[in-house]
C-alpha cells in the first residue's frame, strides 16, 4: 500500500452519544469520497452539510488547478472559515457535517477549537486506487498530480483524537450506516466486519460525543 500505514484493528468500544448532536468532519486526501459520504451522512443525521472545497478563495483554486500544492499559509484563511462554521454550530447546539481534508494535526486542532462535539471521520486507502478515482472526476479543480503532496501532508489521527476511520474500498452506504449507528447510539456493526469502523485504525474507543475523547489533552 502506498501512503502512511494503517494500524491493525483493535477491539471495538461503543461510542457514547450525548443529548447534543455531533459535529462531524469527513477528512482525508483528495479523491477519497469526502463529499459523497459527507452529504449522505448529513442527510441520515438530519444535519446541515458544508462542502469545504466551496470555501477555498479563488487564489487557492487557481493554484491547485495549476498543479501547485497549497501550503500552510494558503490554507490558513480557509481553515478559519470552516472553523467559524463549526464554532457557530456549537454555539447554537446544532449538528453539522463538514467535508474537509484536515490533513495535519494542527489543521484538525484549528477546526475543533474548543468544541468537544467534533468527531473526525477519516476515509483512507491505497494511493493508486484513490488516484484512479480522481482520474475519473470531470468537475473538480484538484488534479491527480497533487495526490502525492496530499499523502505527504497527511498526518494520521492520533490516539487522543476523536475519530472513526474507514477504508475507501467500502461502499459509501456501508460507511454511512456504520458511522450513523456509532454517532447516534444505534446498533453497531462488527468492527472486524465489512464496515470496519475504527479509531485511529482500531476502534471508536471512548468516543464521547458532546465531551471529548478519553485521554485527550485539555
Amino acid at each position: 500500500m502506498n501512503g502512511p500505514p494503517i494500524a491493525p484493528p483493535r477491539p471495538e468500544t461503543a461510542v457514547r452519544p450525548s443529548a447534543m448532536p455531533p459535529i462531524v468532519v469527513v477528512m482525508g486526501v483528495a479523491g477519497c469520497g469526502k463529499s459523497s459520504v459527507g452529504q449522505t451522512l448529513a442527510l441520515a443525521l438530519g444535519h446541515g452539510f458544508i462542502e469545504g472545497d466551496a470555501h477555498h478563495p479563488p487564489a487557492n483554486i487557481a493554484k491547485m488547478s495549476s498543479g501547485i500544492p497549497l501550503n500552510d499559509q494558503d490554507r490558513d484563511g480557509w481553515l478559519g472559515t470552516l472553523a467559524g462554521f463549526i464554532a457557530e454550530a456549537d454555539r447554537e447546539g446544532r449538528g453539522l457535517v463538514v467535508a474537509c481534508s484536515a490533513l495535519k494535526r494542527r489543521y484538525r486542532d484549528r477546526l475543533r477549537g474548543g468544541c468537544g462535539r467534533v468527531v473526525f471521520l477519516h476515509l483512507h486507502g491505497d494511493k493508486a486506487l484513490i488516484a484512479s478515482r480522481m482520474g475519473g472526476r470531470t468537475a473538480h479543480f484538484m488534479p491527480t498530480a497533487l495526490l502525492d503532496s496530499q499523502f505527504a501532508d497527511l498526518e494520521m489521527p492520533e490516539a487522543d483524537e476523536a475519530v472513526l476511520s474507514y477504508e475507501v474500498t467500502l461502499p459509501a452506504a456501508v460507511i454511512v450506516a456504520d458511522a450513523h449507528a456509532r454517532l447516534t447510539g444505534g446498533n453497531e456493526l462488527n468492527a472486524r466486519g465489512p464496515a470496519g469502523g475504527q479509531d485511529n485504525g482500531g476502534s471508536a474507543a471512548d468516543l464521547d460525543i458532546g465531551g471529548s475523547a478519553a485521554g485527550r489533552k485539555a
